[in-house]
This record gives structure tokens, sequence and C-alpha cells, in this order.
């Protein structure tokens, strides 16, 4: 398969004479033409973006005429079944999926050296850039200094990973870095990276286009706001992307969400993601895309609309797209996008038919509808982004759930599901638990077990460093985090956060003592607009001082508890909670000592610092009182949408813009100052415990070896339904008696330095050793038992850790398989969770279904995704795990045809299996053993 490069330079066919010319402002550029096709003006937005895609890539392989009149003849109620070959303009990624897909990009210039061929062809065709934001973990927090603290200690942990990605900056063409402390990738996305309508010189034209991309973060799609399609996808594939080649996808099928009216004032952006979240995952949108449109569009401010495309993931969808209006142009001049940019990308939309036109109504596939005026204040949780409650309900539903995290429940392994079952069910259907504990004598403390009665309580006196004393609950907020890309991009919801800081600070309320306090926007820009509106004092008042700028609670870097909190949590075993402003909240991704997490507007996490538990109705009950002893409620320091409006209106300015991003690629002076290396060649360093080189090509022949059945396969895990990357691939902090813990303590790493998982990516050592490994993971092969543990049949079936069984049957030549429900692989788009699945020797997955970019990732790597027949399942079958299995018929892949279904053999039990290797390219792929070794060869066969 021939690459094409981002602006269709190679083959320049033009079967629909679509080619012309667009002038702006005096300048000339060459464009592809829509309606030089028919059919093309009925298209949704994001349908159009694809076409133009096909129309200027198109080569006569890759891309034919076939391909560009069946997307334009695309049939709404249609499943998908048309493959085409998109090609994004470019490629984003962040640190923590950057650093491998750069580490396999160094690997890839010495295995094409060991073939014969130059390792400079190993280059980044379209443009490339990532930016460190996963890296730095809020260790230090509610000081002055915080954000100076933990900067300093993110270079003393990372200094090896921004060394390896100084060099990638030098030694790759067309790939740039935006160094650490600078801000969250999705957000500097939106504000500075994305350019809605490309320009770029092909063969000495200048192209415009629409901007497209890909990522290696799910949340990708928050740049859909822009009007800018988008979407996640694990490292692998983008490293293909930016080795020029396009990537395989059906045609999908379009959502159109028709929006009405206007947020009622107390609603947030927040609100109405999580209300929207909701409607799309119980509607079912997975691999779809959603198109916003409607009278209600104009009202849905751009900030918003970001909020929105960025929780895409949440439900399912591969994107969530806004068109371009008035509203995006505004944006773009808000956010210092030279006059010249601006005016290219309103022309460029309004000749190509892409300007919003909210009185007409698209053909859609599906459709839905929301009156804006119908949304409530909501959080959700305690475990899942869809689970929405009211604000008014939340106590109610905390105590319903309650029980199921107490240690008086029933354990979950007696239920008959695992915690991924348990996952897919909704708050509602929980066991309620209504016993009393009985009136406590009066406190003259605070205490987050005044209002117990009603449900389990277990009252944890605790003394902190400073003498304070005060006393922990089931349900006691224990972190309370304005956090991720989600909501801090969004001026509203942040400036409505500082301002109910200030009147809380001016009524007297403080933050409850055994709350984690952090704030960590996602751009500069925030702090910039705090300064200017005189808000920080009253943030910092309350511990929200600034502890870095990165994405730190949302993925699991939230650092430790306060240490007395933590002691007594784990010593009672207490149930409390984390409520963030963040995208994700399954269970053991936010810390390790919480088992129950809330997300919330920046507002409410506010609010709840000053509560201190979820046990409170914030509707009905106080905060605290104030200096003369009155009760004061949220509502009385809830700050009206004018303030908040006023506010913005004052201190935001697009010179913050400018001047924030004026040399954003530079860094300060301590990234600067790094001692980098230098050449075409990365020099490994053999000691080095988080830039390792891989083993993917090791061996590697110049031509593929033919695929083969799975003959003598043992069962690695057999899990549940809605088992999500966070479950799969390693996250969070590195335990000591882990095998990853063993792996650094043998390198002389000692624990205090043992970093995160994400910061590790780099070292497949020490990744395949967390895979599987979440401490929430429940593997049904080994009942009873919670983490990466199985049983080791090279052993007798004894229970072993996962790494360590994974050892044993690759030296005895044993292949694996991975038995799952439904929804497997939802959640991040991870790459590791594919590449530690291959790496420890599974062959094959069989699930009952996949998120989409899971189940492409393992086919990227080389495992075969499997589905059962409708209808079925491995308790169907009576398939216990401890079977071995025979999987007939992958063979057929040779003959260049893919087989539909392969026959399963285990232990006298025979069933057919859909096989999902959904197109001829992943098809290729999976002949080359992954999508690594397949772009290899291409390039060498040049």
């Amino acid at each position: 398969m021939a690459s094409n490069d981002n602006g269709g330079g190679q083959g320049r066919l033009d079967s629909f004479g679509a080619r012309g010319q667009l002038d702006v402002g005096g300048t000339a550029y060459e464009i592809h033409r829509l309606a030089a096709v028919d059919g093309a003006d009925r298209l949704p937005y994001s349908l159009k973006i694809l076409l133009e895609n096909l129309l200027r890539t198109e080569d006569g392989a890759n891309v034919t005429a076939d391909d560009i009149r069946a997307l334009a003849g695309w049939e709404a109620e249609a499943e998908p079944s048309k493959e085409i070959q998109f090609t994004p303009a470019r490629v984003i990624m962040q640190d923590f999926t950057g650093v491998p897909a750069v580490v396999d990009l160094a690997t890839m210039r010495e295995a094409v050296r060991d073939l014969g061929g130059d390792p400079a062809s190993i280059n980044p065709l379209s443009p490339a850039e990532l930016v460190i934001d996963h890296s730095v973990i809020a260790d230090v927090f509610g000081a002055p200094d915080s954000f100076a603290r933990n900067v300093e200690i993110e270079y003393e942990r990372n200094v090896e990973r921004y060394q390896f990605l100084r060099w990638g900056q030098g030694a790759f063409d067309d790939f740039r870095v935006v160094p650490p402390g600078t801000g969250i990738v999705h957000q500097v996305n939106i504000e500075h990276l994305a350019r809605v309508v490309f320009e770029r010189d092909v063969d000495g034209v200048t192209q415009a286009y629409p901007d497209t991309c890909v990522g290696t973060d799910s949340h990708t799609t928050m740049v859909n706001g822009l009007g800018v399609v988008g979407w996640g996808v694990g490292g692998i594939e983008a490293e293909a992307a930016m080795l020029g080649q396009p990537i395989s996808m059906l045609i999908p099928r379009v959502v159109g969400f028709k929006l009405s009216g206007e947020l009622p004032a107390g609603a947030t952006a927040t609100d109405l993601v999580l209300t929207i979240t909701e409607m799309l995952r119980k509607h079912g949108v997975v691999g779809k895309f959603v198109e916003f449109y409607g009278p209600g569009v104009g009202a849905v401010p751009l900030a918003n609309r970001a909020t929105i495309g960025n929780m895409s993931p949440e439900y399912g969808s591969t994107i969530a797209v806004f068109p371009i209006d008035d509203e995006t142009v505004r944006y773009l001049q808000l956010t210092g996008r030279s006059a010249e940019q601006v005016a290219l990308v309103e022309a460029y939309a309004k000749e190509q038919g892409l300007w919003h036109d909210p009185s007409r109504e698209p053909d859609y596939s599906e459709y839905l509808e929301l009156d804006l005026a119908s949304v409530v204040p909501s959080i959700a949780g305690p475990k899942r982004p869809q689970d929405r409650v009211s604000v008014s309900a939340a106590k109610q539903a905390f105590r319903t759930v309650l029980g199921d995290y107490v240690g008086d429940a029933q354990p979950v392994e007696e239920r008959g599901y695992d915690e991924a079952d348990a996952e897919s069910f909704p708050a509602s259907d929980s066991p309620s638990y209504t016993g009393s504990n009985g009136a406590d004598a009066p406190r003259t403390f605070e205490s987050a077990a005044a209002s117990g009665n009603g449900r389990p309580s277990s009252p944890t006196r605790i003394t902190l460093a400073d003498g304070t004393e005060c006393e922990v609950d089931h349900g006691a907020v224990v972190i309370a985090a304005i956090t991720s890309c989600t909501n801090t991009s969004n001026p509203s919801v942040m400036v409505g956060a500082a301002l109910l800081a200030k009147k809380a600070v001016e009524k007297g309320l403080t933050s409850k003592p055994w709350v984690k306090t952090t704030l960590a926007p996602g751009s500069k820009v925030v702090m910039d607009y705090y300064e200017r509106a005189g808000l920080t004092p009253f943030l910092d008042k309350l511990g929200f001082n600034l502890v870095g700028y990165g994405c730190t609670t949302c993925i699991g870097n939230s650092g430790p508890l306060i240490p007395e909190v933590s002691q007594a949590v784990n010593d009672a075993d207490l149930a409390v909670v984390s409520v963030l402003s963040g995208n994700r909240n399954f269970e053991g991704r936010i810390n390790p000592d919480i088992k129950m997490n809330y997300l919330a507007s920046p507002p409410l996490v506010v609010a709840y610092a000053l509560a201190g538990s979820m046990d409170v109705d914030l509707v009905n009950d106080p905060l605290g009182q104030d200096s003369v002893g009155n009760d004061v409620f949220l509502a009385d320091i809830w700050p009206s949408e004018k303030e908040i409006e006023d506010v913005v209106a004052g201190a935001l300015a697009a010179e913050m813009f400018t001047r924030d991003y004026a040399d954003v690629f530079a860094g300060d002076e301590r990234w600067q100052n790094l001692p980098t290396p230098q050449g075409d060649l990365f020099a490994w360093d053999a000691d080095s415990t988080y830039v390792r080189k891989p083993p993917y090509f090791e061996g590697m022949p110049a031509s593929p070896a033919p695929v083969s059945d799975i003959t003598g396969a043992r069962v690695l895990a057999k899990l549940g339904d809605s088992v999500t990357t966070d479950h799969i691939s390693p996250a969070g902090s590195i335990k000591r008696d882990s095998p990853a813990g063993a792996y650094l303590l043998e390198h002389g790493v000692e624990p205090r330095s043992f970093n995160s998982y994400g910061s590790r990516r780099g070292n497949h050592e020490v990744m395949i050793r967390g895979t599987f490994a979440n401490i929430r993971l429940r593997n049904q092969l080994a009942p009873g038992t919670e983490g990466g543990l199985t049983r080791d049949f090279t052993a007798g079936g004894e229970v072993a850790t996962i790494y360590d069984a994974s050892i044993h049957y690759q030296a005895a030549g044993t292949p694996l398989v991975v038995l799952a429900g439904k929804e497997y692989g939802s959640g991040s788009s991870r790459d590791w969770a594919a590449k530690g699945t291959a790496l420890l020797g599974v062959k094959a997955v069989l699930a009952e279904s996949y998120e989409r970019i899971h189940r492409s990732n393992l086919i990227g790597m080389g495992v075969l995704p499997l589905q059962y027949a409708p209808g079925e399942s491995a308790e169907s079958l009576g398939l216990t795990g401890e079977e071995t299995f025979d999987i007939v018929g992958i063979e057929e892949l040779n003959s260049a045809r893919t087989p539909r279904e392969v026959t399963v053999r285990a232990d006298g039990k025979e069933f057919r299996a859909v096989v999902r290797i959904d197109t001829p390219g992943e098809a290729d792929y999976f002949r080359h053993g992954g999508i690594m070794q397949y772009v290899l060869r291409s390039l060498l066969s040049r």
C-alpha cells in the first residue's frame, strides 16, 4: 500500500474536476471543491470533511473515484460496510503515549538500518506535535510554592524521558515538543495548535484544506468543538499516520444531535456534558460520529462545545463535532490567531458548505434532541462518567450505593459477578443499607461523620501534622481537584469556581482539613485571568493553590493523600471520595486509597471541599457557618451568570494567548539546559529504567511469515463486562511488592523514585509487568483474588501474578488467550493495553463486544480479536478458563481473504467465533504481525 502525504501531493488525480482556487485577502489557495461531487451538499458536516480528504488524496490506489462516489452516495440508514482511507493532516500526542511512539520510531530507524535501508527514511511525513502534560504529580499542595516544587520534582523524576524527547525534537523533521509546565495537550490544541483550516505547500502550490488530526489520547476529540474532525487512536496507529499511512475506516453512521434553547441559570457546561453523556450512552453511539446542529448551537459557547467534544470517549462515539460558525471565528480571534488565518477559516467554510446553517437539517442515521433549558446541576459517579446524578439527589444516591464499598458489604465474588461486571450496573440497582449507627456525643471539632445516621459509619479520629483534630468517615471527600482538560479550558466554570471561593472566604468558610485541594489548569491563560480579576488569593485561602499545568488527578497523578488521612482510611477500611472536574472516574484510577470518585464542575469541586463529605445535601444542608454563626448555604455563595460574565469580559483578553504561546516550543531555562544526545540514531543507555529499546523488530525478516492457527492455548485471564483499558494498561503508582516494583528494585531504583507507570511507558520491561495488574481487576480464573493474579497451569494451576505466569507459559511455548465480556477495552486509547497484551504472549482475545480503539490496537500488535456469536458468552458456553484452546481457520488469511468466522475448540466444546478484523487494511496489518512491521516493510519496498 503506497502512502499519502497529508496534502495529497502524490497521485494528484482529479477525477471529478474538483480542483479549484479560492482567493482570500489577496492570497490564492488551491482547494478541492465539494460542490463538484453529486450528493455532497446533503452530507453531514463531518462526512463533508472526509469527502474533501478523499478528493485531495485521490491516487487511484489508496483512494479511488469509486471511494469518492461511495462516500458522496452515503446512505444514512445503512450499516457501515464501505472502507475508506482517511489521511489526517497532523498527529498530536501527549508524553505518556507519545514517548513510546518516539521510542518505536527510534527503534524502527535501527531496524531499517539492519535490513539495509536508510534510517533517515523513518521520519514524520505529517506534522507531529507532542505536549508534555501527563508527568506532573500533585505531590505538593496547599502552599504558595506548590507549582515550583512540583515542577522541580517532575524534572528530577523524568530527566531521562525529557532528554529523549529533546533528542527526538532535533532528530526528526516536522516533530515539535511543547515542554513541561505549559498546559494540557487538548487545551493547548484548541488554544494554539489547531488550524481549523490548514494551509500547506504541496508540489509548489499552496493548498487550503480542513484541519484534521488523530491523537494518542482519546480526548483528542476536544478539538471537535472547533469544527476539527479528529479523534484518539493508539500510539501505534499514530506512528503509522506520522509515517504517511492512511487510516483504514468504515464510513460511519452519523448521529444528529439537535440542540435548542439555552442553559438555565445555575447550570454549567459540566452539567450539560454529563447530561449529554448519559443520553448518548443510553442511546448507543459506539463507533459512530455524533454531530451537533440546530438553533441551540449558537447558544453554546466554544468552550462548552470543547467540553462536550472532549467527553466523546465517555459516551463512546468516535467524534462529537460542532460545525464552524460565528462562534468559532470569535474564539479564534480571542485566542490570538492571525487575522489572515481567521479570514481563511471563514472564507473556506462558507465556500465549501461547511458553515453552520441552523435552519438546515442534513441527513443523519439517527436523531436525538435536547432542550438546553432542561439541564440541571449534576455530578457523575461513583465510578462511571455516564452515571449522572442531579445535585439535589446526590446525597441519597451516595447512600444507596455506599453499601457496595464498605467492609460489611457482601464480597463481590459472592454476588456472582466480578468488579468489572459490577461497573455495568447503575447505582440505583445496588443494594441499599438502612441500618442506624446511633448518635455520637457532641463534637467540638470537625467531622465527616456528622451526618452519618442512617448509613454505614465508622468515625475515625485523626490528628494532623499541625495539631488539628478531626474525624473522617465513609464518604469523606479527601480529594477535591480542579483538574483535567475537560473543564479547565472553560473560562465560565473556572471563573465560577473562583467567585464561589471568594464568596466562601468572605463568609468565613474554609475547606475541611482532611481534604487535599488542588488546582491544575489546562493552560497558563487561566492563571492570567485569575490574576487580572484578583481572584487567586481566594482560591489560595481555600487551599486551591496552583499545583501544575497538567492532567494531574484525572489521570491518577493525584499524589498521596494527607498522610494521617491515608493512614486512617487504610486502618479503618473507609470508603472515601474524590471529587474532580475531570472526565474519568473509573475504579482504582484516581488514587489507590479512594474507592468512590465523582465528576463535578469546578464550582461544585470547591463546594464539596467546603462540605467535606459526599453525605451532604448541597441544596438543603448548610456548608458551614459564617463569622457570627449563621448557616451558609450553597445558594448564598453561588455566583450569578452576570457576575461570571462580567469577570470573563473584563479579565480575558487575546493578548494573554499571544503572550503565553509566543514561544511555546522553546521552554524555560531548565528545559533548554537539559543535556541532549545528538544524531540520527538514539544512543540507548543500558542502565536506563525509563527508555529502553523494545523487542518488536528483533529477528524480523524482510517478508512476513504466513499466519497460523492457534493450538494448545491456555487462558491468561477470564474477565467480565466493561473491563476498561484502565484495568488492562499499567497506570498510576508502582507498588513496591508488584512485579514492576521488583524489577525497579533489582535495577537499583528506590521506591521513592518509582514514579508512575505512565512516566515509564518508554520501558517495555516495566509496562508488561504492570499489564492486567490494576488493583480493581478481578480475574474469574482466580476467584477470591483482586489485582493482577491468575492461575498458572504450568505449575499445576496455582495462583501466580499474571506476569510470572506469562513468563512460564512463554518458556513452555504455550500461546495465551483472554476471555472477556461486553465492551472490552472501553476507556482511554491506551496503546500499552494492546502492547502489554501482546508482549505477555496473548495471541487472541475472545469477547462479547469491543471498544473501537482497543480492538484496532490489538490488531496493530498482532493479537487476533474474536467475538462470540450473538447471544453466546463464556458463561452460556460453559467456559471456565481452565480449558486448553485451539482456534482453527485463521490460516485463511494467507489467501488474501479474511474469514468471517473461525472454529474454537476447548476441551470437547466447539463453537464458532466472529473474526473482528473489519477492514482489508487491518487484515494486512495482522498478516505482517502488526502495524509497525507493516509500515516498516512498506517503507523498505519503496
